[in-house]
């Protein structure tokens, strides 16, 4: 988990910066891909706010999570292991996620825009299909119910306890949604605009998401391998949390401008 600046303040900034981050995953952009263009069918005036929908799903059961590890807080101590291995977790699926993605832009046939790839998503069943705003919202309620999701919520509950009580662990766990929301919700209308032209251009645009959630994925993964195995990389990186946050969601955020803007743009003759 991350070092936790030492103002309020600077958490708040932390927090809503690592909401924005965990909506860039690549497992969530596979997923709201895949309700998106499910409901440009079946349901098109709920395709573009899958995101949204997904979203706030898996920001409430973030919430709920952090509220009731807070009120247990005061008589739990979180294991010497507990960090490392919900570290060790992340970086795995990274590499994987990032490394199947990269596979997919590099193998999509020419002229068809490239489909981001995930993990959870298979495990749906049947609401991979759902056409139903409690349904899209039930799919991201379900995400949350991961290990990397519980170490997330245990990491504002914990904190809370630094500065108050269950109501800190609520603005933070508030923060991470309403970051979340906002990449989540800004990746449905992209992946709808994108769906509503089948031309060059967004097969350009596609590919230029999904090689810099690639790069990102694996770009990350390697860095916290490196905390992991190098000491000095773990002393350098201390206190650069908020500079390295906003770097990544910067990077990404500048990508997801440049589709838009290439899907806006006429149909290339």
């Amino acid at each position: 988990m991350e070092t936790l600046p030492n103002d309020w303040l600077s958490l708040l900034v932390l927090t809503f910066v690592l909401g924005m981050k965990h909506g860039f995953d690549a497992d969530h952009l596979a997923t709201i891909d895949g309700l998106t263009r499910f409901n440009s069918r079946a349901n098109p005036p709920l395709a573009r706010y899958c995101g949204a929908l997904f979203s706030l799903g898996h920001g409430a059961v973030v919430v709920l999570i952090a509220l009731g590890i807070s009120a247990l807080a005061g008589s739990w101590d979180v294991p010497p292991w507990f960090a490392t291995l919900g570290a060790v977790i992340s970086i795995a699926f990274l590499f994987a996620l990032g490394s199947l993605n990269l596979a997919a832009v590099l193998q999509a046939e020419a002229g068809q825009p490239v489909q981001p790839v995930g993990f959870k998503g298979r495990l749906l069943g049947r609401l991979r299909h759902a056409a139903q705003p409690g349904l899209v919202a039930l799919v991201g309620a379900l995400f949350a119910l991961s290990f990397d999701t519980l170490s997330q919520a245990a990491f504002f509950a914990l904190t809370a306890t630094r500065f108050g009580g269950w109501q800190h662990a609520l603005a933070l766990a508030t923060l991470f949604l309403a970051g979340m929301a906002f990449t989540d919700g800004i990746n449905g209308l992209w992946i709808s605009r994108l769906i509503a032209r089948a031309d060059q251009v967004a097969v350009v645009a596609s590919r230029v998401m999904g090689l810099v959630v690639s790069g990102v994925s694996l770009l990350v993964a390697s860095f916290g391998l490196a905390k992991l195995a190098l000491p000095a990389v773990e002393s350098w990186s201390e206190g650069k949390e908020l500079f390295f946050g906003f770097l990544l969601t910067a990077l990404v955020g500048l990508s997801f401008v440049l589709a838009l803007r290439l899907t806006r743009r006429p149909a290339l003759a």
